[in-house]
């Protein structure tokens, strides 16, 4: 992958002329790579928007991309080295820095990724339990070189955001473990951080007969999906068939009134709390890192605070009494002892991943500030909680409610106090950990 090189960098011993063989380090895989799937996962890369690979290997991701309608290209200078290097609206540059040897041609692979960017890169790299397992490897610049003699540069969660910030003038966000998204737009970051604390909620069913209800359903089902999504009355560019909805009814206040008469008031007074609730998580977890200007929030956010707090400095105050409150671990002790749901044990409440939304805002920043440090955590049913250290823990786990104490196949376990993110990966280890609890179905 990239170009190949020959100086060896060994900053402990005369510099030797060693040929990388990079394109050994391209592999088959039987699905889409992790980081493309974190790009879908997360609505980023969709029909309508464009993917370039910055060092693609053998091209199984533009093919199977191909297959879904998403339009893709790439370059690799083994495999593809006459494609154009071409802007796109997603560039992927994925589990290439990791295999240069060369530092200063490292830092040149992240910029030009970068700038071929229109919206956003993503950028990812091995981390240290993949390079300390390799058979045969051998120190060698500032990595390892392996029994086949590739190269790889191991980085830890922390190592990898410091490094791709120190190069790239953008803030990075992890989308998982060793795996950063780079947005050129605020906008579409802050969207992003707001979706991820954004509890689904089901649109209320009409209880009663309507005749105008009846009459209009087609333009107030929508209605009623943007209220459900908002939690408050939608703007023109929120709700599709807005322009009808008012032609028909007058008011988007006079349909509202015929929403209600169908199915009564109590479940909107619900999904407007519960809306408050996540706007309020979602102000505190920004607060984790740099808190933005309301001018530079999405238009959505901005509305959402003029609706259910009246103005920014009242939101932010709240939210920032919400972050500070998860800094006392009694407060974390006594909400996790609160919790209608999980098993609370000595040091922690433990967790279906499926129930996470039902616990208080406390527990939900919490958490939420540990998402944001590891991003997201692919097939991690399990949460826990530690009630006294700082620490939130994912784990991936067989089924709950079908083995009372299955077995863990991941841990990826956040030190909120550290900023740190450590992985403990036993998938290949033939007597692997259990659980420890039964933990019952939602």
């Amino acid at each position: 992958m990239l170009r190949y090189s020959s100086r060896d960098m060994n900053s402990t011993e005369a510099a030797s002329h060693i040929t990388i063989p990079r394109h050994k380090t391209a592999i088959r895989r039987p699905g889409l790579s992790v980081p493309v799937q974190c790009l879908l996962r997360d609505g980023i890369l969709r029909a309508d928007r464009t993917l370039f690979d910055y060092g693609c290997g053998r091209g199984g991701d533009l093919e199977m991309l191909a297959a879904q309608g998403i339009a893709s290209s790439g370059w690799d200078p083994a495999y593809r080295p006459d494609a154009p290097r071409a802007p796109a609206d997603v560039v992927n540059l994925g589990y290439v820095i990791n295999v240069i040897e060369d530092a200063a041609e490292r830092a040149e692979a992240l910029r030009r990724a970068w700038e071929l960017s229109r919206s956003v890169l993503v950028v990812s790299a091995v981390g240290p339990g993949h390079s300390e397992a390799l058979s045969g490897a051998q120190s060698f610049a500032d990595g390892v070189l392996t029994s086949r003699g590739t190269f790889q540069k191991s980085f830890t969660h922390e190592e990898l955001r410091a490094y791709i910030e120190g190069i790239i003038p953008a803030d990075a966000v992890a989308a998982a473990p060793n795996i950063y998204y780079l947005f050129r737009s605020e906008d579409a970051r802050q969207q992003l951080l707001a979706n991820r604390v954004r509890r689904r909620i089901a649109v209320p069913h009409k209880r009663v007969a309507d005749m105008l209800f009846e009459q209009h359903q087609d333009v107030l089902e929508p209605f009623m999906a943007a209220l459900t999504q908002l939690g408050r009355m939608p703007g023109p560019d929120e709700l599709p068939g807005y322009q009808a909805l008012v032609e028909r009814l007058g008011s988007l206040k006079r349909a509202f009134h015929v929403v209600r008469r169908a199915t009564g008031q109590e479940p909107w007074t619900d999904i407007a709390a519960r809306r408050r609730e996540d706007l309020m998580v979602y102000m505190a977890m920004a607060r984790f890192g740099r808190r933005r200007p309301l001018s530079q929030l999405p238009l959505t956010t901005q509305r959402d605070i003029k609706a259910f707090v009246g103005t920014y400095a009242a939101a932010t105050g709240e939210a920032n009494r919400l972050l500070f409150s998860i800094g006392a671990p009694a407060n974390i002790d006594a909400a996790c002892q609160r919790a209608a749901a999980g098993r609370l044990v000595d040091n922690a409440l433990i967790l279906r991943r499926d129930v996470l939304d039902q616990v208080e805002p406390v527990l939900r920043v919490y958490e939420a500030c540990a998402r944001t440090l590891a991003g997201e955590v692919d097939g991690a049913n399990v949460v826990k909680l530690h009630r006294f250290s700082g620490k939130v823990t994912y784990i991936v786990c067989g089924e709950p409610d079908a083995d009372a104490d299955p077995e863990v196949f991941l841990r990826v376990k956040v030190e909120l106090p550290a900023l740190s993110v450590r992985v403990f990966d036993y998938r290949d280890w033939q007597e692997r950990p259990r659980l420890g609890v039964q933990l019952t179905a939602a």
